[in-house]
């Protein structure tokens, strides 16, 4: 069966037809990056021009799914949206962020603006990077060395917490997905880089949760692991599902279908229904008991950048905003924590469910001021400037491809050119497993290698060798069996300073301060200086003599 999905008066309306799948994709061509514009035009392209390559024939769909057909300007509008949204909730969002802890905002009225356009910050400018990728390889999963290239390459400034730990760890050569792991990256075990670092990848698969929800690990997994991945499952689930369903409740629920059902996250998700239904005018009080039950350490760096509550946040805004774009970012900003992040990821998900039509009208209150810009400060080696609109046409090409590649099509219905796409039903793609199960794993798969690294004759091996083997226990056997080899190791990764600094200066929280004890055991010391960002940024050396250094 085939479904066919219209607009009716701004609505998503669902019909079912019957009749066989037949005509071949027709993919789109990758948009040359543009200068700045003025104000957007409130018009919306169909799609953008034809590939110049004769498209492939598309794949089958997988057995389950429902081929669903939704216009070309439905999806296309949506993914703009989409990326709008994203874009206001973070530039937006930015000057509430981490300003509001013990108690909320009170930003009493907010109007959606970009009056001198959008710029590049890590909400959106790490999705950014990978979406060129992905467009000039023609491939959504890129490798773990071909991502860990990238970083080093393009994404050395204005990055914070997991991001940066785990960028300093693949000077060491540690790759991804061990650099997201939580014993070798304390962050990894509750930063919200799952959730914020997501929502492009949602936008890129409309309709297919799963499919969404594996691209997205595939790159948030390079700093984070167990809770925060399953965040990536629940918003891009969220945002996939969002192309085809308004109601947010049951967007909601599609969420929660796609997570882990051991997750914190879901208790969180339902605790925030429960105190919702128990105070519907009343968000101040489901924020007080969401920071009573669910802060950590007391309300440090751990709470005021976990999953736990900067979830909690977008979900409160969410309900208590009640599908309202601008209403519901008013929430984000003043829910508080990371807001910036939290109303980017809500903007994600009500810019789909919006439109961006609606949303250059001002979802009917008279035009928001937008100026079509996406400018660059912050990624080494990637263009100048673009416009939103050529951002999200980089989307659609790459829609275009993963649903071929999926088994959906582009083709001709009733005089109306439609996406025929292969939806698929929310499910958890990657489930918990304990930090302990974790280390555990990790050690056995890594114990050779680690042996390998110690014993070549290359620093860099070396000093992984050591970090890895402090991080996952292994430091006293080994600097037994070879102690010419391990005091090496431990000098060369002695000299590393940006992940020294890493260790012993780069946060307030329990999971850093176990590592710390294990590198103050095994014979390491606190660098006497803690370096600021832009020392950290700014210098390209990533060793130094540790002679000079101590």
């Amino acid at each position: 069966m085939i479904l066919n999905i219209t607009e009716r008066s701004g609505l998503i309306a669902v019909s079912a037809l019957l009749f066989l799948v037949t005509a071949g994709a027709v993919p789109a061509a990758a948009p040359a990056a543009a200068p700045a514009q003025a104000v957007i035009p409130p018009a919306l392209p169909a799609a953008v021009a034809p590939a110049t390559a004769p498209p492939a024939p598309p794949a089958a769909p997988a057995p389950g799914n429902t081929i669903i057909q939704v216009p070309v300007e439905t999806i296309t509008d949506k993914i703009r949206g989409g990326l709008l949204g994203q874009m206001l909730g973070n530039l937006n969002g930015l000057p509430h962020e981490f300003k509001y802890y013990d108690e909320p905002g009170n930003v009493q009225d907010y109007t959606p603006s970009l009056p001198e356009g959008a710029r590049t910050d890590d909400d959106t400018d790490f999705e950014w990077v990978y979406i060129i990728e992905m467009q000039k390889s023609r491939n959504v999963f890129l490798s773990p060395e071909a991502i860990a290239s990238l970083w080093k390459e393009k994404i050395n400034d204005r990055i914070w917490c997991s991001n940066r730990y785990a960028r300093y760890l693949m000077d060491l050569g540690i790759q991804p997905p061990l650099t997201g792991k939580m014993v070798l990256n304390p962050w990894g075990e509750f930063n919200i880089s799952g959730q914020f670092l997501s929502e492009t990848f949602g936008l890129i698969v409309p309709a297919m949760p799963q499919t969404a929800a594996k691209i997205g690990l595939n790159y948030t997994t390079a700093a984070i692991s167990g809770e925060p991945a399953q965040t990536t499952q629940l918003f891009t689930a969220m945002i996939a599902t969002a192309f085809i369903e308004e109601d947010i409740n049951k967007v909601l629920e599609a969420g929660i279908a796609a997570l882990d059902t051991g997750s914190v996250i879901a208790d969180i998700i339902g605790d925030i229904r429960r105190w919702h239904a128990q105070n519907p005018k009343d968000w101040k009080e489901t924020r007080r008991r969401l920071r009573e039950k669910y802060s950590v350490e007391g309300g440090n760096t751990r709470d005021s950048n976990g999953s736990e509550l900067n979830t909690g946040a977008i979900i409160t805004a969410l309900l208590y905003g009640k599908g309202d774009f601008a209403e519901s970012l008013k929430l984000a900003f003043n829910l508080g924590w990371d807001a910036d992040c939290n109303a980017a990821t809500l903007g994600t998900i009500l810019g789909v469910t919006t439109g961006y039509r609606n949303m250059l009208t001002g979802n009917g209150s008279g035009g928001w001021l937008i100026v079509d810009r996406y400018r660059n400060t912050t990624r080494d080696n990637m263009p100048v400037n673009e416009t939103i609109t050529s951002f999200a046409d980089r989307l659609i090409e790459l829609f275009e491809l993963v649903n071929q590649e999926q088994g959906g099509r582009k083709t001709v219905k009733n005089n109306i050119l439609v996406y025929e796409i292969p939806a698929e039903k929310p499910a958890p793609v990657i489930h918990l497993a304990s930090p302990r199960r974790q280390q555990e794993l990790l050690s056995d798969a890594q114990e050779k290698k680690i042996l390998s690294d110690l014993l070549k004759q290359d620093r860099d091996a070396k000093a992984r060798a050591a970090y890895m083997a402090i991080s996952l226990g292994m430091n006293d056997s080994l600097s037994k069996k070879h102690p010419r080899q391990w005091k090496e190791a431990t000098f060369a990764l002695s000299g590393y300073w940006k992940v020294m600094d890493n260790i012993f200066h780069g946060g307030d929280f329990k999971g850093l301060d176990r590592l710390k004890a294990k590198f103050l055991a095994a014979g390491f010391k606190t660098p006497p200086k803690k370096y600021s960002d832009s020392e950290l940024y700014d210098d390209p050396e990533i060793w130094k003599d540790p002679k000079n250094l101590y």
